[in-house]
């Protein structure tokens, strides 16, 4: 499982059940799991939330907590806020694919994908994260005049990705873009010796 730590705004546009679990849809690389327990913390896991209005459009705005990757997810119309786990799925591979992730490192990442689960906890480093970001990507449209529609959300998350972030108790900061094709790096070593 991922956990998924949504704002109440985008909390009360998700249809989860009683578990926090949203629909599962067969094509799904997390729909392969679906049946599986691990008792092994998913390094992948913990992403923070937030639905974004940009231009009149809902759009959602996702933060890793460990290495603070975005995803950026535009232009949602209701039914899609169901299909969310298809959308995350797809906005991180391609977000990797875009950015020049190996190919190790892909299949590191599809491997690690789950279905998401949401709640409501907060960490308000990752939430500072997250709202600087989405002032960037609000100031860009802006300034550039340039419509939602018309911008790539996959590049736009690595122009946030390679920006660094501040992070509470940290003397360094972090690099994302970085910190996440390190993570996936060791996470491909990991599963190599596992084999």
């Amino acid at each position: 499982m991922l956990a998924l730590h949504c704002t109440k705004k985008l909390t009360s546009k998700l249809p989860v059940n009683e578990q926090g679990k949203l629909p599962i849809h067969n094509h799904s690389l997390a729909a392969n799991d679906a049946g599986l327990v691990t008792q092994v913390e998913n390094p992948l896991s913990h992403w923070h939330a937030n639905l974004l209005t940009l231009q009149r459009r809902n759009c959602v705005l996702l933060v890793h907590d460990q290495t603070r990757f975005p995803l950026l997810i535009t232009c949602l119309l209701k039914k899609d806020f169901a299909n969310l786990n298809n959308l995350f799925e797809d906005a991180f591979l391609n977000t990797l694919l875009k950015m020049g992730a190996s190919q190790v490192q892909l299949s590191a990442a599809a491997g690690h994908i789950d279905n998401l689960v949401v709640d409501n906890q907060c960490n308000r480093s990752v939430q500072g994260t997250m709202n600087q970001m989405a002032q960037s990507v609000e100031h860009l449209l802006w300034y550039d005049n340039v419509s939602i529609t018309d911008i790539s959300p996959y590049r736009t998350a690595i122009w946030l990705a390679q920006r660094p972030c501040d992070v509470k108790g940290q003397k360094e900061c972090i690099w994302p873009e970085k910190a996440m094709l390190v993570l996936l790096s060791d996470l491909a070593k990991i599963k190599r010796f596992d084999s």
